[in-house]
């Protein structure tokens, strides 16, 4: 029998609906004429909050979305007079006729997977224990509140539900309890959801941010101190404490305010005067307590307070009357014993504070508890070495990981010789690996029955130095024997020869993630699973991977598409600033130059938020969005100290992602045509080059599969630093018709003409051209005759493709000897390239929009062969993906 969801059409968007009041909220009117009920208007179902039937109304009084499951629609023969009267009593907060809403938790019904953690139906008894941030006192204060006991007021039917549910809270400083309803506590726990949803929250000091006193002890806000200073937390919470309480555990931020606001000659902060001496040891002294603060402070996720060892995990289960931490302790210990991770060596005897019968040889270390708690509520435990308190190891615990353009390297060549592409995560991969440290621990009490006994270490626990080194040894010797030898260019690919002899098959290693490009993949990781007991999990055609969602165009092109990433990057600045970006093109505008801002400097929690963005926006370029490259690369340098204006700056960037999310690499597999350039004949021989040839290295496999041409674009932007003088050198690296490799960055030396800031960018490129060229030789990839260097500079093309130009400027001899020999060895051409049409353009300087959005959407946007693009002049008219149209904010 098909389900009832009838109650799905009792609704449209925008009706007038009653919704039931919680008892603790003030009611519509005043007696007689109260009422239980309220008016709004109905906007939806809620998609993370509550039941499946939840529903989410604007209310007509505070023009807040809420979420309530007693709602019936207000149709004219049921009406609530007492809510909505006709005559008599008139409405003093009603609603516009067009009223635009935004909520915070709008987005999470478009891409909840990236947007706030989605909250659940949570069951009553999950709700014991979790914690939440009350509104704020009077006075300022706001304070955390934790959730005792549930308190049922059956109904007619005897069954508990949400709105007969209520639970006993008690605030922090408090030993009164208050009762809240579940909507409402719902509604609490959304919020700091959405607080958290970019990381956790910790109890520590943001700042202090007032003062009350001098007090004397008559004084209601006395408190044993005759100053309080209102400490606000990372949480949000704030709450007046003594100062003397204060200034015993954090001095440093005690004297920093008082220094600020001239009470360090007042009675109580005198003794703080000896902090402010020297101001150098004073922001050095400041960084060390906030860092303290991190290591020691109260830990809060999704509503749970996270314990910092085993015994507070105990006491909060004891508090919350549950057994979740223990619960997640015993299933991380679980896990680690069926890896066999240590040995028993018996109970340990003591004498004089040292264990008597530990083996010879052998270092005792600690181990310790990482607990967090995921977006759903499970709770989580890790175990981990202290390894840094083990002697350095001899052997070396040096352990890679593949490149990212040598992964796009790997995945072009699987598109290129149509083998498949797998993607597969090793779970628990260092516990795979022996240890080569001889070191142990004595169990403390979570080991239970083993407690107090010498434990051996025996598998490569997380934490430890050597770990990533014997994971990296382990798989080394696996993937030997199942035929896979180590590629010189790169040590994390891996390559056999195909069955069929026809190409090579590949495997790209990040640590645990394996992308496998292969005739067979399954059967790979058959043999990883079956023989060698690895337990591997998503394994199947690559869909998701560092970072990267991997999808086909309809014409089947593979696409590595940064999306996700760029959605999480979109929540982050709704969780900062509070509302989503606005849309702006481009990143930066022409012209603007960051480094001659002169706007204040940025607070602490400024400075935490530009750096956060600019991480964000160095790994989004990595995967995939060059666009941003140049621009954030110009803000980059400003991390240390940056300005109000350079965040704002930031910010903009974060608007021209939001108005174009979907630009992605494309792996298109067909060799471009350049035989329309002119054939370069010149005879070297007589320079002194000499007969210069390319040095291919005798070492590499044979080459097998389809041929491949490589072109590299290279560009460079005379002082784009008007502080400091330095000029950008800009490349954007081609196989076939891939974007594989970028590159942006101010060059190290000041150039005083544009003729010796493009000499200096194209030695550069013909050195990345020939890393290039050995990466894929030692692949076993076939080249197609030269590989091609284009630039926008006439003179530097001719200067170095003439064999008997001369350089005036010994300066710049070694480039242009390096470019030269290149060309003489004819392994590379070099040829003039407008600079309109030049795509390093992209990389080199702050942009005009329309000059390079043809640029742009043939490289990131274009669905489908580029020869399809329309040659006409693009519209400015609104964005859609493989149009010819300028996307406008």
């Amino acid at each position: 029998m098909p389900p009832d969801i009838t109650f799905l059409l009792l609704f449209a968007f925008w009706d007038k609906v009653y919704y039931k009041v919680d008892s603790d909220e003030p009611t519509s009117g005043s007696f007689p004429s109260s009422s239980t009920e309220k008016l709004g208007q109905w906007v939806g179902f809620a998609t993370n909050v509550g039941d499946c039937f939840t529903c989410k109304i604007l209310t007509n009084d505070t023009n807040q979305i809420i979420y309530r499951s007693a709602v019936h629609r207000a149709e004219s023969t049921l009406q609530n007079l007492r809510v909505n009267p006709s005559a008599g009593e008139s409405s003093q907060t009603s609603l516009p006729d067009t009223i635009f809403v935004r909520s915070k938790s709008d987005h999470a019904d478009v891409s909840p997977e990236h947007s706030s953690p989605p909250m659940h139906t949570i069951s009553f008894d999950d709700l014991i224990g979790r914690t939440f941030l009350c509104p704020p006192e009077n006075n300022g204060e706001q304070l955390h509140a934790r959730v005792i006991k549930q308190v049922i007021n059956l109904d007619k039917s005897n069954q508990a539900c949400e709105d007969n549910v209520q639970f006993l809270f008690r605030k922090d400083k408090s030993t009164a309890d208050k009762l809240i309803s579940y909507n409402q506590l719902m509604d609490y726990i959304q919020q700091d959801s959405q607080a958290q949803a970019q990381g956790d929250l910790l109890f520590k000091f943001r700042a202090i941010t007032a003062h009350q006193g001098p007090l004397e002890s008559s004084d209601p806000h006395y408190r044993g101190s005759r100053y309080n200073v209102l400490v606000e937390c990372e949480t949000g919470e704030k709450t007046y404490e003594p100062l003397s309480l204060i200034a015993n555990d954090d001095p440093i931020t005690c004297a920093v305010y008082g220094k600020k606001h001239g009470l360090l000659d007042e009675p109580g902060w005198k003794h703080l005067n000896r902090y402010t001496k020297a101001s150098k040891r004073l922001i050095r002294a400041a960084k060390q307590s906030r860092i303290k603060q991190t290591r020691h402070s109260v830990k809060y996720q999704f509503g749970f307070q996270i314990p910092r060892d085993y015994k507070e995990a105990v006491d909060l289960d004891n508090k919350n009357r549950n057994t979740k931490w223990q619960d997640a302790v015993e299933l991380e210990l679980l896990q680690i014993s069926s890896y066999e991770t240590f040995k028993d060596h018996g109970k340990a005897t003591w004498e004089n504070g040292k264990v008597t019968n530990a083996p010879p040889g052998y270092q005792k270390i600690r181990v310790h508890l990482v607990f967090a708690v995921k977006h759903d509520g499970r709770h989580k435990a890790r175990l981990v070495a202290d390894g840094h308190l083990t002697k350095e190891p001899v052997e070396t615990i040096y352990s890679g990981d593949v490149s990212i353009h040598n992964l796009r390297i790997t995945i072009l060549l699987a598109e290129l010789n149509t083998l498949e592409l797998w993607g597969a995560d090793i779970g628990n991969a260092y516990l795979e690996a022996l240890t080569g440290e001889k070191i142990f621990i004595i169990a403390g009490p979570e080991f239970k029955e083993l407690a107090g006994h010498i434990l051996l270490m025996y598998k490569a626990l997380y934490g430890l130095k050597s770990s990533g080194a014997r994971w990296h040894d382990r798989l080394f010797d696996v993937l030997s024997e199942i035929g896979f030898s180590p590629s010189k260019a790169d040590p994390d690919i891996w390559l056999k020869k195909a069955p069929d002899g026809s190409c090579y098959e590949y495997i790209a290693v990040y640590v645990d993630d394996l992308a496998i490009a292969s005739k067979n993949p399954e059967e790979i990781c058959t043999i990883l699973k079956q023989k060698y007991k690895f337990k591997i999990k998503g394994d199947g055609p690559i869909d998701f991977h560092l970072g990267c969602q991997y999808k086909h165009d309809p014409d089947g092109t593979l696409v590595a598409d940064p999306c996700k990433y760029v959605e999480k990057m979109i929540d982050t600045n709704e969780c900062i600033f509070g509302s989503k970006p606005k849309k702006a093109k481009p990143p930066l505008p022409p012209g603007d130059h960051p480094e001659l801002d002169e706007s204040d400097l940025l607070d602490n929690v400024g400075i935490q938020h530009f750096q956060t963005m600019i991480g964000q926006l160095q790994w989004v370029i990595i995967i995939g969005r060059f666009d941003v490259f140049v621009a954030t690369m110009t803000l980059s340098r400003f991390r240390a100290a940056p300005r109000k204006g350079h965040l704002e700056r930031v910010k903009r960037i974060y608007e021209y992602l939001f108005l174009l999310p979907d630009g992605a690499i494309r792996f298109r597999t067909g060799e471009p045509d350049y035989s329309s350039l002119p054939e370069q004949l010149h005879d070297w021989a007589r320079t002194v080059y000499g007969n210069a040839k390319e040095l291919v290295p005798e070492d590499c496999p044979e080459p097998l599969g389809h041929f491949v041409t490589l072109a590299h674009f290279k560009d460079a932007n005379l002082m784009h630093d008007l502080v400091t003088g330095r000029s950008v050198t800009a490349i954007l690296h081609f196989i076939n018709g891939t974007p594989i490799d970028w590159y942006s960055k101010r060059q190290s030396t000041v150039e005083t003409a544009t003729f010796k800031s493009e000499f200096v960018s194209a030695r550069t490129a013909v050195d990345q051209a020939s890393e290039f060229c050995n990466t894929l030789h030692y692949l076993g990839v076939p080249i197609r005759g030269k590989s091609y260097l284009l630039g926008d500079n006439k003179s530097v093309v001719t200067n170095a493709t003439l064999p008997y130009s001369i350089l005036s400027k010994r300066h710049h001899l070694l480039s242009y000897h390096c470019v030269r020999e290149a060309i003489a060895a004819n392994w590379l051409a070099f040829y003039w390239k407008e600079s309109k049409t030049n795509p390093a353009d992209i990389l080199s300087k702050l942009w005009d929009f329309v000059t390079v959005w043809s640029m742009l959407k043939m490289l990131l946007f274009w669905h489908g062969d580029v020869q399809d693009i329309p040659k006409t002049t693009p519209s400015n008219t609104s964005h859609t993906v493989g149009s010819d149209t300028i996307p406008t904010a």
